[in-house]
């Protein structure tokens, strides 16, 4: 790794960006108003302000391995939180994407050592999803749809997160959206879930609102 390069490349993008607006650093500095929180995979082919062609400043971002929402990830609900009540986004989105390392671990067991841990969560996906998943034939289908059914949890895990139900309550957002990015052809796709409906069927068990 050449760090003389980046930081010639750093250079190069600061002239780049003063070139088209000698206020932008100017402007950036005075704070963030993002209308969208990102929930997605630390890989390092998926970057989500590339993929979504948004700059700097349009979108909070959260990454991990697999793109969980883990009720126990402090770190997580601290960006939860964060988002939803100081920042008022609108939108949260979970992203995952095809040819997902964390996915493909978790549809072959083995020890992993700290890794276990983490990938309990995605192997608990496949557990309520085995039989849909066991009757897919094709491996490349099956890992494929087990990204997609990651992303649906994932968007069920958000709205049990008691910030998330206070602000729904009290303003009606953030709406979720879960989403797959498809790195074989940088497609990005909408699942087009249904949270609403999702909520409605799980609200009986997950609902903090007091009745």
């Amino acid at each position: 790794m050449n760090f003389a390069a980046i930081f010639e490349n750093n250079e190069k993008w600061i002239a780049q960006k003063l070139a088209l607006d000698p206020h932008y650093f100017e402007n950036l500095s005075k704070g963030q108003a993002p209308e969208l929180l990102y929930i997605g995979c630390s890989d390092s082919r998926v970057t989500a302000e590339d993929l979504m062609g948004l700059n700097p400043g349009e979108v909070f971002i959260h990454r991990n391995i697999a793109n969980l929402v883990v009720s126990t990830d402090n770190n997580l609900n601290a960006v939860v939180q964060y988002a939803v009540e100081h920042l008022k986004v609108k939108h949260i989105i979970v992203c995952g994407h095809y040819e997902c390392g964390g996915v493909k671990a978790a549809m072959n067991p083995s020890d992993m050592g700290q890794l276990n841990s983490w990938l309990q969560t995605l192997r608990d996906v496949y557990r309520l999803h085995k039989t849909e998943l066991d009757a897919i034939q094709n491996p490349q289908q099956k890992f494929d749809r087990l990204v997609e059914l990651n992303v649906r949890e994932q968007c069920i895990n958000i709205i049990k997160i008691d910030h998330v139900q206070r602000a729904w309550y009290k303003t009606g957002y953030p709406k979720i959206h879960g989403w797959v990015f498809d790195v074989r052809t940088g497609k990005l796709i909408n699942l087009r879930l249904n949270m609403e409906k999702e909520f409605m069927e799980v609200r009986s068990i997950y609902d903090l609102k007091p009745l």
